[in-house]
């Protein structure tokens, strides 16, 4: 259980979870005072005939090196491939002073082409962008439709 007192941060990652500028991040935010982190991880849209795999893969490879930077356990959380409604309904549930989104880079970042920052914060809880410099590669070769 959490120090009542710890600022409540939802980390929200678009296959970054594992990225060096989110771990840097998490440890600058940890070090600015106590803190709770809980790491939502979207399913792939494209991940459906796969089950949860590609996610609770990234749980798996993220959680240890977040909680080694934020030096304190971090929860992980696996929600659906629609990232707005994934953290409404982590929002409606628990109450989070901060959502940080990390994101692929712009020029590349769905996420970010759909304004996902400024939506997030319409919902009244601080936003924290965070790009990554690479993204980890799916486990599964994404489907490909329409003969390509």
């Amino acid at each position: 259980m959490s120090d009542p007192r710890s600022a409540h941060v939802l980390i929200v990652p678009n296959r970054t979870a594992a990225t060096p500028n989110l771990i840097d991040a998490v440890r600058e935010r940890a070090g600015r005072g106590p803190c709770a982190f809980t790491l939502l991880v979207p399913q792939l849209a494209a991940e459906e005939m796969y089950g949860e795999e590609e996610a609770r893969k990234t749980l798996e490879l993220a959680v240890p090196l977040l909680e080694k930077a934020a030096g304190a356990p971090v929860r992980g959380i696996i929600g659906p491939a629609d990232a707005v409604l994934a953290i409404e309904r982590m929002l409606v549930r628990e109450h989070f002073d901060e959502v940080m989104i990390s994101t692929l880079p712009e020029r590349v970042s769905h996420w970010l082409h759909r304004d996902l920052p400024s939506r997030i914060e319409r919902l009244g809880v601080a936003v924290t962008v965070v790009h990554a410099r690479t993204a980890r590669r799916p486990i599964h070769t994404p489907m490909m439709f329409g003969g390509l």
